[in-house]
C-alpha cells in the first residue's frame, strides 16, 4: 500500500489562507462606510391591543 505524500500540504494550506485573506480584504475595501453616522429619531406609534384594554388576573402557580 503506497504512502500518502503530504509534503506539499503545508504550502497548499498556507497559500489558500493567504489568498482567502487577500480576497476578503479586497471585498471589504469596496464597501463605502459612512464617516460619521447620525442617529435618526423615529416616532413609535402605540398600537392598542385587545388584551391591553381590559384587566386580566394573573394566577401564581400552586406550590
Amino acid at each position: 500500500m503506497p504512502q500518502l505524500n503530504t509534503s506539499t500540504w503545508l504550502t497548499v494550506i498556507l497559500s489558500m489562507m493567504f489568498t482567502l485573506f487577500i480576497i476578503f480584504q479586497l471585498k471589504t475595501m469596496s464597501y463605502q462606510f459612512p464617516s460619521n453616522p447620525q442617529p435618526t429619531c423615529s416616532k413609535q406609534t402605540k398600537q392598542m391591543t385587545p388584551w391591553e384594554k381590559k384587566w386580566t388576573k394573573i394566577y401564581s402557580p400552586l406550590s
